[in-house]
């Protein structure tokens, strides 16, 4: 869908390279037929895949047994191994209606996924990536789009160059963003749309109270909660925290011994390929015999598909100031129009930070976002994992003329 709507936004400068487009319409119902075949194909290519490395699929919900050695049991039925892998991710989280009245007419970024027309009027709830992303979507697509955020920003957690800079860029690109607010209520109208009752309290101002009206996609972006519950965790001593994120060691053992946790039901680094990479270096240990593999959690890359995409990896100059202080952190920063918008009326600029620490300047981490910025970063993810300097990135010849090119000539 992101791709979609970066057709989207290329569509607007055409004009400026000289296509004639006149007339262009979009159909949300051929691109949804079109995503929802292929995710049926790669189902069923995984499905397979399962079957093919001779692995019993076992439907339904399982739970742990209270026996003595760890047990699980479906639909009546018992199982057990020598190694139990609870690997059941996460979900998207919703406000109760005992805390929001209505809440529940909201929907999450898995109901996205079953809209079968381009909604009129959106509003999304969240300041977090998912909610980045999502309203992105919409606002490019066509969606009249609002953002409610309760603090002034986006995605606080990242870098501040990044969350000042993707908050600006949505007001750039017509996201209504409701800053200090948070939804009160939500209520049907006869119609079957939806009234959201928000309320803003904008630090030195007087609270206010108002409705967006006529709402027909309210989307909750809100967190995601761990899918724990109904396991049983108990009944075999797996500890859990107090949100219900499965604690786990560097080497993703559980408290009891022979069961381990891998992915978003852990709580930390929320991202598929992480998942995948804890299971490979889990799966080495256990039956490879290589006893020291485990995956290291420092510089893992990130890309969020906002418009335009983010790329970070490594620590924020936040971060890398309090763990080896304000005089041994130098920051290099640069701020440019891409040569794709050299000739367009649509102007984004593209922004970066290279964190570095130490005498010698070891990149500690990398923040950037604009054009392109999205497939930029895996290979400098790469530099950065084997210890790359800043002298390391200068004396690299830079590739003109890209975008790229700015981080290895940056002074």
């Amino acid at each position: 869908m992101w791709n979609t709507a970066v057709h989207a936004e290329f569509i607007h400068d055409h004009a400026d390279y000289g296509f004639e487009t006149a007339g262009v319409k979009f159909n949300w119902r051929t691109i949804k037929e079109k995503r929802d075949a292929y995710v049926r194909r790669l189902n069923d290519i995984y499905e397979n895949n399962v079957k093919k490395a001779r692995i019993d699929i076992i439907r339904g919900y399982g739970k742990f047994t209270a026996d003595p050695e760890p047990a699980i049991e479906v639909d009546g039925k018992k199982y057990t191994a020598p190694h139990i892998l609870i690997a059941t991710g996460g979900r998207p989280a919703v406000p109760s209606d005992s805390e929001i009245p209505g809440a529940s007419l909201g929907m999450t970024s898995d109901g996205f996924f079953d809209l079968e027309e381009l909604p009129r009027r959106s509003v999304v709830v969240g300041a977090g990536y998912i909610a980045v992303e999502m309203v992105g979507i919409l606002s490019t697509l066509g969606s009249k789009s609002s953002l409610l955020i309760r603090h002034d920003k986006v995605l606080r957690t990242f870098d501040s160059l990044i969350s000042s800079n993707c908050t600006q860029e949505l007001e750039n690109t017509g996201v209504d963003v409701w800053k200090h607010t948070q939804v009160k209520k939500v209520t049907k109208s006869p119609q079957g749309l939806l009234d959201v009752t928000v309320a803003s309290v904008v630090p030195g101002r007087k609270p206010t109270e108002e409705v967006i009206r006529d709402v027909d996609c309210l989307l909750w972006a809100v967190g995601r909660e761990p899918n724990s519950e109904g396991l049983c965790l108990d009944r075999v001593g797996v500890r859990v925290d107090p949100q219900g994120h499965v604690v786990v060691d560097e080497y993703q053992n559980t408290t009891r011994r022979g069961i381990y946790a891998i992915g978003d039901v852990c709580g930390r680094a929320l991202l598929t390929p992480v998942a995948i990479a804890a299971g490979r270096k889990l799966a080495h240990r256990l039956f490879e015999g290589k006893q020291d593999s485990r995956l290291d959690y420092e510089n893992i890359p990130t890309v969020v598909f906002s418009h335009p995409p983010i790329g970070t990896v490594g620590l924020t100059e936040e971060e890398a100031v309090a763990i080896h202080g304000k005089d041994n952190v130098k920051i290099h920063n640069t701020s440019f129009t891409p040569l794709y918008h050299a000739v367009t009326q649509r102007k984004v600029k593209c922004v970066m930070k290279l964190v570095c620490a130490g005498k010698e300047e070891k990149v500690v981490g990398l923040h950037m976002q604009g054009l392109g910025c999205d497939e930029m970063l895996q290979g400098f993810a790469v530099a950065i994992k084997m210890g790359a300097t800043k002298a390391d990135l200068d004396n690299t010849v830079a590739i003109h003329p890209t975008s790229a090119e700015e981080l290895v000539t940056l002074r």
